[in-house]
């Protein structure tokens, strides 16, 4: 697991419903991009990085490639992502999974990292991982 400190990255309100935002955050130490999907009051977070080729997903930064059918598409190579689990359904990385990181909503903001029940937990997990 890699590691971070618990920090502010937007506010709820900057994500439109159903709409990506593009922030940076310290993941080890390192400035990393951030793919945030809001989905109600839910955020979900993932590096900006396609597991095809390691190239970023948006087609300018902070833009992004949403299909009809609701899938995130990566703007280099066309792989398609499932938004639930970040699970690529469609292109060259079929099966793979976008890295996951650890959010949670509190007052209105969005922060990396989680705390307490009712927050998520999801882990950043390797894009081999099941």
């Amino acid at each position: 697991m890699r590691g971070y400190s618990r920090q502010p990255l937007i506010a709820l309100a900057d994500i439109a419903d159903g709409g990506f935002a593009e922030v940076e955050a310290a993941l080890d130490g390192d400035a990393e991009s951030l793919i945030l999907y809001r989905d109600g009051q839910r955020v979900r977070a993932w590096l900006n990085v396609c597991p095809h080729a390691g190239r970023r997903l948006d087609w300018a930064p902070g833009k992004f490639l949403k299909s009809k059918e609701g899938l995130l598409v990566c703007a280099a190579h066309g792989a398609s992502f499932e938004l639930a689990e970040g699970l690529c359904v469609a292109g060259p990385c079929r099966g793979s999974h976008l890295r996951v990181v650890p959010v949670s909503v509190v007052d209105g903001d969005v922060w990396l990292g989680s705390c307490g029940s009712g927050f998520s937990r999801e882990l950043l997990q390797d894009s081999s991982d099941p």
